[in-house]
């Protein structure tokens, strides 16, 4: 008699062993072998399609190696991948559904635009889960593939437990669904994207470890129902989460079509990945499509061995607008991160007449790799239009913060200091109103430029702060400069 595999929550106090029976379904007794080299498609898609026929239950992969192309989930059917269970991609590009044929031209690439094209797939459906201690395999030596996990269109979604590898398209990919739930994930290998709800809301991802060469969490809010129909990625929780990556750790802005809001990241760890290049940014917030960027907390961060810590940007890309427009970033909160062997300054920036508002940076250390020794003048490119990284101005004058075209911008309780020496200074703020500088410290100078440079600022407080072995704290330039009282 073949062995059951029951899903742990499954068993209620008094339920029959029948009643067990017909709630689970086991791909097996559909036909799949599990063998590794048969293609499984068709048995684990009946399965799914039983279970739903009935009104819902958990369609069971055991042990085994079950070689598959696009299934498709369906409402109030939880698939359970057992410990040792793998979901394994076929090689073969046509075992997986095409590109869905959509109303509009869409602006965004195609691992962006599409769904269709994935493994475990769902659309238009409700009340679905992945779990288990099981893996699901891309099974791909490079980018370019299906997605692994594609969910677009959704209700009431939760993946729990298992891991995705080899992913040559975004591992984990929502659009348009609510309701998310992500816990304990693992992403080994990763070749594009880890974790991307986009346009997605009420989304709790947690405990998760992401390890992939592009953005490791990375909510969107791109076009894909027409420029018309533009929805908010909002509502967002990340948290308890270590995250290796080549690009950024937690980014959003690569599509910024719709808004981001309310939305709190905690208690992660980011560093590089043990090979290629190091992550362009720990932190990177960005509206360059017309976004509204509002409402985000971010707190309780380690860094080490990134490029750009933190990089808040509001430019005016426009993708999909004509004529370009700018959204907004504002109200955004950073506080309580480390940071070790960073070797670019972070960033606050909007455009001219269109600035950042209502910035808190505090309690942030930052060790940077320092060395350079030709500071620069002010004359730092705008670049309105281009696409958003970290890294897009290159060398920025101040080795440690660097602040152009805000209004409320307030660091408190800033310590930075380099492991080379290095002649800038520490903190740039060009076109800036309302700012205040508390608590700022530094225990590593060098060089003949004061600590902090202020040019063109209109409203200015800076106290409690203190220059190391008598080196001048602030110079003030720019005939717009005005209202900087120090305490």
């Amino acid at each position: 008699m073949r062995t059951r595999f029951w899903v742990p929550g499954l068993l209620l106090l008094g339920a029959s062993s029948a009643l067990l029976a017909a709630s689970n379904f086991d791909v097996r007794d559909f036909g799949a072998k599990g063998d590794g080299s048969t293609k499984d498609t068709a048995a684990i898609q009946k399965a799914i399609d039983a279970a739903e026929k009935q009104g819902g239950g958990t369609v069971t992969l055991p042990p085994g190696n079950y070689l598959s192309g696009t299934i498709h989930l369906k409402s109030n059917v939880t698939l359970f991948l057992s410990n040792g269970a793998t979901l394994l991609a076929s090689p073969d590009n046509a075992d997986f559904d095409p590109y869905e044929t959509l109303p509009f031209k869409s602006v965004s690439d195609n691992e962006t635009t599409y769904f269709h094209y994935g493994l475990v797939t769902a659309e238009n459906v409700h009340h679905i889960a992945i779990l288990g201690q099981g893996t699901i395999d891309g099974n791909r030596p490079r980018r370019r593939g299906p997605k692994t996990v594609s969910i677009k269109l959704c209700r009431f979604v939760t993946i729990r437990g298992i891991t995705v590898q080899n992913s040559p398209n975004y591992s984990i990919s929502f659009w348009g669904t609510d309701y998310i739930d992500i816990d304990g994930v693992t992403i080994l290998n990763g070749y594009a994207d880890g974790i991307d709800p986009d346009a997605s809301r009420y989304v709790r991802i947690s405990n998760c470890y992401i390890d992939c060469f592009d953005d490791a969490i990375c909510p969107k809010a791109s076009p894909s129902m027409g420029m018309e129909n533009r929805r908010s990625t909002e509502h967002l929780t990340v948290t308890n989460c270590v995250l290796r990556t080549n690009c950024s750790n937690f980014k959003f802005g690569t599509e910024s079509s719709g808004d981001l809001k309310d939305v709190t990241v905690s208690n992660c760890t980011m560093f590089p990945r043990e090979k290629g290049r190091r992550p362009i940014s720990g932190i990177s917030l960005e509206s360059v499509d017309g976004a509204n960027i509002d409402g985000v907390v971010i707190s309780n961060i380690s860094m080490a061995g990134i490029e750009t810590p933190i990089f808040v940007r509001l430019g005016n890309r426009g993708r999909g607008l004509n004529p370009p427009v700018p959204g907004s970033a504002q109200n955004i909160s950073i506080s309580n991160i480390l940071v070790r062997g960073a070797s670019m300054a972070s960033s606050v920036t909007g455009i001219p007449g269109y600035p950042v508002r209502r910035v808190s940076l505090s309690n942030i250390v930052i060790t940077m790799e320092g060395g350079n020794h030709d500071p620069k003048g002010l004359e730092v490119p705008e670049h309105i239009a281009k696409y958003p990284e970290g890294n897009m101005f290159g060398v920025l004058p101040a080795y440690g913060f660097y602040g152009r075209h805000a209004e409320g911008l307030a660091l408190s309780n800033i310590h930075t200091r380099w492991d080379k020496e290095d002649l800038r200074p520490a903190m740039i703020f060009d076109d800036v109103k309302d700012l205040t500088v508390d608590g700022f410290r530094t225990d590593t100078v060098a060089g003949s430029s004061s600590l902090v440079w202020m040019n063109n600022v209109i409203g200015a407080l800076i106290r409690g702060s203190r220059p190391a072995l008598e080196k001048g704290l602030l110079r003030v330039s720019g005939a717009e400069s005005k209202g900087i009282i120090t305490q």
